[in-house]
């Protein structure tokens, strides 16, 4: 049985293991894709809600990938904040 960050997390509640039990079989293939993306920016990188616009994803559904990403140390905080669809202020990732 995988672990996160190869596994979709969850909250120990049920409808969030039904959630991460759903995501499983897509989890890779969504995870290659954002990563891709974040390569093809290159040094401009993207906010979550620029990732899923790129991918015309729901933000709820890539978001995460970012944070598996991140965890994998495939992308990294590039330190640079631009705001995001409600204004605030948002990491950009960019390729580790």
């Amino acid at each position: 049985m995988s672990l996160y960050p190869d596994a979709p997390g969850h909250r120990n509640v049920d409808t969030s293991v039904a959630a991460a039990i759903a995501l499983a079989p897509k989890l890779g293939r969504l995870q290659m894709m954002a990563l891709e993306a974040i390569k093809g920016a290159g040094w401009l990188g993207l906010t979550a809600d620029e990732l899923a616009a790129a991918l015309e994803m729901d933000r709820w559904s890539i978001q995460p990938r970012t944070t598996e990403l991140r965890r994998k140390g495939l992308i990294r905080d590039s330190g640079q904040r631009r705001p995001n669809t409600t204004g605030k202020l948002a990491i950009v990732w960019t390729a580790a």
